[in-house]
Parts: C-alpha cells; structure tokens; sequence
C-alpha cells in the first residue's frame, strides 16, 4: 500500500538544492538510523541526495535508469532500462500506445548507449551499491511529468529493496499521486497548484557540472572506504 505526505501546497521557492535537500531530510528523519541508501538521478538530484545522506547517515549513490518513451511521445514511459542492462516494461501502457518487440528493443538499445558514458565515469569514482533488503531513498531536485522519476523507481524496485521510498522537493499536483503508485511511501514538500518548470522554485538554479558531480561521489567513496 503506498503512502502520499504532501507537506504544503506552497509556491514559494527554495533558496537553492542544498537548502530544498536538508530541509527534505527533515521530514525523512523516521530513516535515520536504518542507513538507508539515498539514490539521486543525475545530475541535481546527487546535490538533493548528498543532503539527505548525511542527516540521515545513509548511503550516498546515484540511480542510473532512463525512461523508453512512447513511440511519438517521447515524455510517456512505458518502461525503465537500468545501468546493467536490465529491462523493465509495463505491459499495459506498452500495449495501449502500439509499443511493439522490436520497438521496445529499439529504445532499450538507444537508452543504453545514452547511460553507459555516465557509467563509465561515475562508476569509475563510486562503486554501485546493492540495493537488495535496503531502505532505498530515490530523490531528485524536482519533477514535472514524473516520467523520469518514474523510471528510476521501477528500475530500484527490480533489486528488492525492503522499503522504496520517493523523496523531493518540488512536484505537480496532479503529478504526485500517480508517481506515489510505484513507491511505498513518497513525500513531496511543496505541491504547488500552478506549475510550469522546476526552476521556479529555485532562486538559485544553475546546472550541476560532471565536475561537481564526481567530487560529490568521490568524497562518498572515501567516507565509504576510509581510503
């Protein structure tokens, strides 16, 4: 059975990720103590993730799954390929849209390339964790049509995580519940009733470079070998 906690339907913006990422670690705090792993979609989720990690005294790491698109809609998810190459496809939606074998190994195969320089960087830096019996924390800096969040989270339940949970700060309202569906439990803090971009609750929104990004997964993996 899954679980919705929307804390406010507030538009007003966060001062930037780290600010959105402590303040969302706050109404996580009944994981502290369960080392959750805090997965964060590349790249301004890892700023969110790296947040909620430490106040959590968790695990940092990042989820590498791309969404396959509808054919014509690319934005509509029937499905989820992870970093190994692992598919995931819902059969309902496949079907309705006309999503066919080989269309599905089409985008599978497409979605693959597009992740594996990121693997081959970040995985480089920060080994992959197993996700297996965990508590799974999956955030990111916001979504708007929920299709790549999503994804992430069909990718994460594949590897039998204890407890899925989908964290962020900023979300639709009518996006929030039926991305709610594929986690056990999902907190949004600020639910807006008007909404257009992600950026409009940030005063501070700049991209997150590859730099900054693997410094951020280099610390953790220090932390995580003392090396």
């Amino acid at each position: 059975m899954s679980a919705l906690r929307i804390i406010s339907d507030s538009g007003e913006p966060f001062g930037d990720r780290t600010q959105a990422g402590d303040l969302l670690a706050g109404e996580l705090e009944e994981f502290k103590g369960q080392k959750p792993v805090v997965l964060g979609v590349p790249r301004g989720g890892v700023i969110i993730a790296r947040q909620v990690a430490e106040r959590l005294q968790g695990d940092l790491d990042v989820v590498l799954a791309h969404k396959l698109g509808a054919p014509g809609n690319p934005e509509l998810a029937i499905g989820a390929v992870c970093e190994n190459g692992e598919l995931f496809v819902d059969e309902r939606i496949a079907s309705y849209v006309g999503a066919d074998d080989d269309y599905i190994e089409q985008e599978k195969n497409l979605q693959l390339q597009q992740i594996e320089r990121r693997v081959q960087r970040y995985r480089q830096v920060l080994p992959r964790l197993s996700l297996e019996g965990r508590v799974v924390i999956v955030t990111d800096d916001g979504v708007a049509t929920g299709a790549t969040m999503q994804a992430a989270l069909w990718a994460v339940r594949r590897e039998n995580p204890a407890t899925l949970v989908a964290a962020l700060p900023v979300g639709p309202q009518d996006t929030m519940p039926k991305l709610s569906e594929h986690a056990d439990e999902t907190v949004c803090l600020r639910a807006p009733p008007v909404f257009s971009a992600i950026g409009q609750f940030y005063s501070q929104f700049a991209q997150v470079q590859d730099d900054e990004l693997l410094k951020i997964l280099n610390q953790e993996n220090i932390r995580r070998t003392g090396a």
